[in-house]
Formats: C-alpha cells, sequence, structure tokens
C-alpha cells in the first residue's frame, strides 16, 4: 500500500492558518486592554489554545484535501511470458438473438463465458477483439483481469462498430480472421498462442484465404465457440422481428472454417471443455513476477469532512 499526493502544490493552502491565528491575536490583544481598563481579571493564555488549535486545524486539513491524497494497493503475480490469448466476440447484429423478451442475448451469453474463461487462466495474457465484417482491437492481451473485465463488460456490444457494408443480420465474415495472424496481434515472445472465438456462426461463406493465414508460425490454436440456437429471435422491441430466423447452415459454416485453420467447434453449453482445451494449448511454460496496480482510493473526501468538525467546534464555542 502507497500514499500518493496528485497536486502537492495543494498543501500552500494550509499557510491561510495564520490569517485566523492573527485574527484571534489581535481580538485578545483587544479583549485584554479592555479588561485592563476595567480591572477584570486576565484569562490565561492556555485557555485559547483549544481554539486557536481548531483554527489552525481547518486550513491544514482543507490543504491536504487539496493535496489530493489518493491510496494506492498493488499485487504482484506471476505472468507467463511464452503464451497469449485472444477472445474474438461476434458483436454482429444477429448476436442480439435470445431465447426471449429480455431473456440473455447470444453476445450477453458470449460475454459471460469469456469473463469464466478468463477466470480459469491466471498469469496468462488475454485480450479482447470485436469481430463482425473486420476485426477491431478493444483490449491487447494483459495480465489484469480487472482491466480485462471492463473492458468486455464496457466496450463489446452490437455493432460496435458497425460493419462497412450493410448485409442486415448477416454481416459476419469469418474470413476476417486472418488478419489476426497476418498483422502481427501476438507478441512475438508469444510462441504458445490461442484464439477463442464467441461466434453464432451465421457469416458470409469463407474461403482458403485462413488456410493461408493460419499456416504462419508460431501456430494459433482457433477455438470456435457456437452461440445459438434454432428457436431463438430478435426481441429488440419486444417482438419478434420477422425480418431475422436462425439459419442452421451456420453449423456447417463454423465447421468449415474450423477446417480451414485446424481449429476446433464447441457448442455454447461445453464451456468447461472449452476451457479445459485453452488450458492444454497453453501447457506450462516460463514465468515472471508481474506487478500490478490493485484499487486506487481517493482521501480528499474525507479530509474535507474532517475539517468541518475543528470549525464546528469553533462555532459552537463563540455561541455558548
Amino acid at each position: 500500500m502507497d500514499v500518493r499526493f496528485l497536486t502537492p502544490l495543494g498543501a500552500a493552502f494550509a499557510l491561510t492558518l495564520l490569517v485566523p491565528l492573527a485574527v484571534l491575536a489581535l481580538r485578545e490583544r483587544r479583549a485584554r486592554r479592555v479588561r485592563s481598563t476595567l480591572g477584570l481579571a486576565q484569562q490565561p493564555l492556555r485557555s485559547l489554545l483549544p481554539v486557536a488549535g481548531a483554527l489552525a486545524l481547518v486550513p491544514c486539513l482543507l490543504g491536504l484535501a487539496a493535496m489530493q491524497p489518493i491510496v494506492e494497493t498493488t499485487r504482484t503475480l506471476d505472468e507467463r511470458t511464452d503464451a497469449e490469448v485472444f477472445v474474438v466476440a461476434d458483436v454482429s447484429r444477429s448476436m442480439l438473438a435470445s431465447a426471449s423478451s429480455g431473456a440473455p442475448t447470444r453476445l450477453e451469453r458470449a460475454q459471460a463465458q469469456a469473463g469464466e474463461l478468463r477466470a480459469q487462466l491466471p498469469g496468462v495474457r488475454v485480450g479482447i477483439l470485436s469481430l463482425t465484417d473486420r476485426l477491431l482491437p478493444h483490449l491487447f492481451p494483459t495480465v489484469d483481469e480487472s482491466v480485462f473485465r471492463s473492458t468486455l463488460a464496457k466496450s463489446i456490444g452490437i455493432e460496435r462498430p458497425p460493419p462497412a457494408f450493410f448485409f442486415s443480420t448477416r454481416a459476419t465474415q469469418l474470413n476476417a480472421l486472418a488478419g489476426i495472424p497476418e498483422r502481427g496481434f501476438f507478441s512475438p515472445s508469444a510462441r504458445r498462442r490461442v484464439l477463442v472465438v464467441y461466434t453464432d456462426g451465421e457469416s458470409q461463406p469463407v474461403d482458403a484465404e485462413l488456410t493461408r493465414a493460419f499456416a504462419r508460425r508460431p501456430r494459433v490454436e482457433t477455438l470456435f465457440v457456437h452461440v445459438w440456437d434454432r428457436d431463438e429471435r430478435i426481441y429488440e422491441t419486444g417482438v419478434p422481428e420477422r425480418s431475422y430466423t436462425p439459419d442452421p447452415a451456420g453449423s456447417a459454416g463454423l465447421a468449415r472454417a474450423a477446417e480451414l485453420v485446424g481449429g476446433r467447434v464447441f457448442a455454447e453449453p461445453d464451456a468447461a471443455a472449452t476451457g479445459d482445451a485453452v488450458a492444454a494449448a497453453l501447457g506450462d511454460g516460463p514465468t515472471r513476477e508481474r506487478v500490478l496496480e490493485g484499487e486506487r482510493r481517493a482521501l480528499m473526501p474525507y479530509a474535507t469532512m474532517l475539517a468541518l468538525l475543528p470549525l464546528g467546534f469553533v462555532l459552537l464555542r463563540r455561541n455558548l
């Protein structure tokens, strides 16, 4: 745990304590003259110490708040240096389909499974891509699970971004996966590479372009998770859209894509088998110690609220 100040120059505000202390000193000097003139007993100076302390404490605490103190926590884990995983989420409009209005959509179920898979890979760098008729990286492989989960929840959504061309509900181009081995998405140090694609399989036809791309070395172990059911419809307005019906040919298209890349297809309920296959593909490898930033807690609100206590003491003493 470490304490840092975002704006250390805010400490200069504490110098304003000289103003109330000077006012207190002037008032007491005048009061002592009045008592001396009237022949009254003088109060001991130590009786002013509580008020003087409270008056000084208020600007000191506000100065502390102006420095914006934060408490940072860090954690250390063993990071695999030879392995990386990319999770690919199909975000085409057909992934809006669900069993009924209000039921989890295909994309929501895919996000849940991706989160579960991430939890099974501690210490492994995992990234996130979205897929329509093109790939978009949202997160390059990182060992930080909190960053992964935040990106998965906040950045992945239907048609974010939208496809470049209009295909109604069939915008997915599995051929776009060829860009992963061709464009260096994986780090050069990653000798164990795994790609997990969550899709309903309702794609434009695939071709030998995938075979050429995935023939590169190091090999990218590719797993497809078929998130689909024949009874699902799109209920964006609460009623099923007539323009969309699930395409049973998607299963054959997905099997064809897996054949071209030398990968495997898993059904949606086989989440455990998918996790086992990823773990087997990664195997064991060298690790290094990695320090990750944890929580950040701002202390400014607490310091500001604490300043109300000495201020309240001063006001109460004056009124009484």
